[in-house]
């Protein structure tokens, strides 16, 4: 995909992921770049600095009605329709199943429904159009797993799991997707899962790339329009390995959490 003069909207697009993919997309050249965060003040902020392009918005992508909102809204401003739709927003739980129903509930809402419902808003008019990017931020854990996270694990192994739908379904009908999954990034909430338990700190140890390098990768990965973008390159191996041996695989993981845990291992 050629990034210059198209019009993106980008979930979670004031910090971490969010906020390097709406400043490279705007210095590759996009026509309109909308912010989308929870607080306007925060999506302000980021398109301030996107020199003219950047459009700020204010939505909780967990209710639909807000997320169809913000794309009207955004399509109405730079008069024309969303060229890529990027479903960046993500959130954690760092709890196991043990965690509240109402947790659960957030999660999925924001980590899998958001991306439902901002693609049932951009999709009948990509696919009267013919043509159509979607790019939905997922997570080595929607390949693997999150040690100590499970609703987070979950939810991200849905998110993959719709990117793929998509793709399959409406490839031939002009709509390209591609699905992100990186590992350790430098945001806020890797920052807060590391805090918040040995088991955040797994991450921690196995390389943490700055957001930077995952716009990077987004930007290659679009040239190309690759569906899995993998910023840590390792991770294919391990995807390698666990579909070759998933008993071996869990196995090994065990021995992690054991590690973790501060267990013999």
């Amino acid at each position: 995909m050629e990034l210059t003069g198209k019009v993106v909207f980008v979930t979670g697009g004031a910090g971490g992921i969010g906020r390097a993919l709406c400043e490279r997309f705007a210095a590759e050249g996009a026509a309109g770049v909308a912010v989308v965060d929870r607080a306007l003040e925060a999506s302000q902020a980021v398109a301030d600095t996107l020199g003219g392009v950047g459009l700020p918005l204010a939505a909780d992508v967990g209710r639909e009605a807000e997320t169809t909102a913000a794309i009207r809204a955004a399509e109405e401003h730079f008069g024309r329709p969303i060229d890529l739709l990027v479903c960046n927003a993500g959130i954690g739980s760092v709890q196991g199943v043990e965690a509240p129903t109402e947790v659960w509930q957030q999660i999925w809402d924001v980590n899998v429904m958001a991306h439902v419902h901002a693609v049932n808003a951009v999709l009948p008019g990509m696919l009267a159009r013919g043509e159509g990017y979607i790019l939905t931020t997922a997570s080595a854990a929607g390949l693997l797993t999150n040690i100590g996270d499970a609703a987070y694990s979950v939810t991200k192994h849905a998110a993959v799991a719709l990117a793929e739908w998509l793709s399959i379904t409406h490839g031939d009908e002009g709509i390209t997707v591609s699905c992100l999954c990186p590992q350790g990034v430098n945001t806020n909430m890797l920052k807060e899962a590391a805090g918040a338990g040995a088991a955040g700190g797994v991450v921690l140890t196995q390389g943490v790339i700055e957001p930077e390098a995952v716009a990077d990768a987004v930007i290659a990965g679009l040239a190309t329009e690759q569906f899995l973008i993998l910023p840590h390159p390792e991770v294919h191996e391990y995807v390698q390995r666990k579909a070759a041996d998933p008993d071996r695989w869990i196995g090994g993981m065990r021995k992690l959490q054991r590690r973790v845990r501060g267990g013999s291992g």
